[in-house]
């Protein structure tokens, strides 16, 4: 599978859903690449990097995390460089490798079959906890590309963090639109708290993890219709 290039700047490596994997982010600056998500495991994780160093592209030196949930994180015990998470996503990754500590892994393998096509084979289960940590908003520059790691409510979950780059005029949601897990059902108030936080944004292209890229529009239509 090969990189997908959505703007000058950013590309991404698709999503597939037999194995519950989310499209990875990759954005270029001048001075350094960051990636948005770990993946779901280190092979998911592997993938992505062939696929980076396929197209010509450096490493990224940083990976961000839109939420907490294993499909996006459990990769990063693999990732290259640094990992950046805000505090409540690595709170809720404290506690899940506690109940895995403490329960097994099945616990962890009985949420969902396509967990287990992931980590078919008795291939490991490792969580990770972030290298640095932040709290509400934050705003890096990878060299001529502005990045803000926006805080916003999410019928998702409650750590939900969009990765808005105002010159590509473009942004990833992670799954912050979607319902809660497992059944999906999405508070209507926080549907409505999420779009409220999207639309000042000066935004083309929105990405969610798990399908193809919308305009701001749909995406708000979704959210409050």
């Amino acid at each position: 599978m090969k990189l997908n290039r959505l703007t000058e700047r950013v590309w991404i490596y698709p999503y597939e859903e037999a194995r519950d994997r989310p499209n990875l982010g990759y954005i270029r600056g001048d001075r350094w690449s960051l990636a948005v998500d770990a993946g779901h495991s280190d092979a998911h994780a592997a993938e992505f990097y062939r696929a980076i160093e396929q197209a010509g592209l450096p490493l990224p030196r940083l990976t961000v995390l839109t939420h907490w949930h294993w499909d996006h994180t459990f990769g990063m015990h693999a990732v290259k460089g640094l990992s950046l998470a805000n505090e409540r996503t690595n709170a809720h990754l404290s506690a899940f490798k506690e109940k895995i500590d403490r329960e097994g892994v099945d616990a962890f393998l009985s949420l969902d079959e396509r967990i287990r096509n992931e980590y078919a084979d008795d291939k490991p289960v490792v969580i990770a906890l972030a290298d640095m940590v932040y709290s509400r908003d934050m705003a890096l520059d990878a060299g001529n590309c502005p990045i803000k790691l926006l805080q916003s409510p999410s019928p998702h979950t409650d750590d939900s963090t969009l990765v808005y780059l105002s010159g590509e005029k473009l942004l990833f949601l992670g799954d912050a639109a979607c319902g809660e897990f497992p059944t999906w059902e999405a508070d209507p108030a926080l549907c409505r708290a999420l779009a409220g936080s999207i639309e000042p944004l000066d935004v083309d292209v929105c990405l969610q993890s798990h399908w193809t890229p919308q305009t701001k529009r749909e995406i708000i239509d979704d959210l409050i219709n």
